[in-house]
């Protein structure tokens, strides 16, 4: 089963998605399923995790209640208040759907590079392994140095790191930083990642295979075929690429893996870190 571990629904409000700025217009519009489920048969994707894309409880159960509608939405990655103080009855009352599997704070947007850090964050964190919760690591590669801190203080809880860790991309250098940071993270076995989100942060004009192919090169070097998951971003793409456009970029890569390095990358390993038992149906 191809699966795609990442991508995002809305319906547009410019008050709740603050993020999507003036030059974001293609953002602007709702996204649903019925389009997401268009662009997934387009290139033969059966599944996908849906993520949040707003921090409220609000949006949460909007897309656990999706996913109980629409087969193919194998599963969501939400948000809730890790700072809460009724943190564990909110997991216990959205774990009731089968539907949540995981749970993701956008750190890469709070003004305090050292966030990931805090005692009442990771207070919250120590709480999802109990629920069988995934966290989702949304970082810039600037974070990476405190993500290795962080995520040595949860050694049972397992982790997905978004899109690489958002290295900067561009023709005139390579981000040596990000690649030695990246390595050093997954030397831990409780962390996987994503190939999704690459081309969005690409910084010169126009991006290529070869701009992109040395971040595949030092992310499978890292995690290994069978750590690494294949992710669309979409709709956030397509502030750079097309849906089955990221998704050819992305065989192409993956060509010179086995027929099970392949299958591990575009479903499996997005199946077993999140545990989509109905992907196994």
């Amino acid at each position: 089963m191809r699966i795609d571990s990442h991508h995002h629904l809305w319906q547009y409000d410019p008050q709740q998605y603050g993020w999507i700025g003036d030059n974001m217009s293609v953002l602007k519009h709702d996204f649903g399923p019925a389009q997401l489920q268009d662009v997934l048969q387009q290139v033969g994707i059966d599944g996908a995790v849906a993520v949040q894309a707003r921090q409220s409880l609000e949006e949460t159960e909007w897309l656990v209640g999706l996913a109980e509608q629409h087969p193919f939405m194998l599963g969501v990655v939400g948000w809730v208040p890790l700072v809460a103080d009724d943190l564990y009855d909110t997991l216990q009352r959205l774990t009731q759907s089968p539907w949540l599997k995981g749970v993701r704070h956008v750190v890469q947007d709070e003004p305090d590079d050292e966030f990931i850090l805090r005692d009442d964050i990771n207070r919250g964190v120590g709480l999802l392994h109990e629920f069988g919760l995934v966290y989702d690591i949304l970082i810039f590669a600037k974070h990476l140095e405190h993500t290795i801190r962080f995520v040595d203080r949860h050694p049972g809880q397992f982790f997905v790191l978004d899109h690489i860790a958002k290295p900067t991309i561009g023709s005139a250098q390579f981000d040596d930083g990000w690649a030695r940071s990246l390595k050093e993270l997954a030397r831990r076995d409780n962390v996987a990642c994503k190939f999704s989100g690459v081309a969005t942060e690409v910084r010169d004009p126009e991006w290529s295979l070869d701009m992109l192919r040395p971040y595949w090169d030092v992310t499978l070097e890292a995690f290994g075929a069978h750590r690494l998951m294949f992710g669309s971003d979409w709709p956030v793409c397509l502030l750079r690429t097309g849906y089955a456009a990221w998704f050819e970029v992305v065989q192409q890569f993956a060509q010179a893996l086995s027929t099970g390095e392949r299958t591990a990358l575009f479903g499996a390993n997005a199946a077993k870190a999140y545990r989509l038992t109905q992907a196994a149906a």
